[in-house]
């Protein structure tokens, strides 16, 4: 099946828009946005015509897209040339069928478009270290509150410095800062 971004483009929410319809961790949402400090090194060029737009899948309940997103958001709002639009999961099956991640509906999707709505890349659920992480201690190795609280300590931790590096990785473009992102 293909896709059609242009028009699922339309049909999303900007990050405010979908906070204000959450039900469910709507504090979360606006705590990491309000947190989020994009570093230096993140603060990219991207040239006229070379537009990338972040078509982001998500739940408003997903500890990954409360804390991923956010940050996603801020940096878009900073960095000109750069959008993040989001849409549910829940509402678009067949968009979230083509991003499975072995075989599950995780989320956040994060699918990098061009001027043309092309998919140049995407990128989720969550950052790799993060990913080993869950591999080692998702449930029945520990109870789901710890597993949850475990995953939200990683994130403050990390201050999304990871889904930038790896996202920013995905856009086709260069830092601006002399000297890079950190590895």
């Amino acid at each position: 099946m293909t896709l059609d971004f242009r028009t699922l483009w339309d049909q999303a929410l900007d990050l405010d828009a979908f906070v204000a319809e959450a039900k469910e961790q709507k504090d979360l949402w606006a705590g990491t946005y309000r947190l989020a400090r994009i570093p230096d090194w993140a603060r990219i060029t991207i040239s006229a015509g070379q537009e990338r737009r972040l078509l982001a899948l998500a739940e408003d309940w997903c500890v990954d897209t409360a804390s991923t997103l956010p940050v996603l958001a801020k940096w878009a709002a900073e960095v000109p040339g750069l959008s993040l639009r989001i849409l549910q999961r829940d509402q678009h099956p067949e968009f979230m069928d083509q991003y499975l991640s072995n075989g599950a509906r995780s989320i956040p999707v994060v699918v990098v478009l061009d001027n043309d709505f092309r998919d140049l890349d995407h990128w989720g659920p969550y950052p790799v270290p993060l990913g080993d992480w869950v591999k080692d201690h998702k449930p029945p190795a520990l109870v789901k509150e710890d597993f949850v609280k475990g995953k939200r300590t990683w994130y403050a931790r990390d201050r999304g410095e990871t889904t930038l590096r790896e996202v920013m990785g995905r856009l086709g473009v260069s830092p601006t800062a002399r000297d890079g992102p950190p590895v």
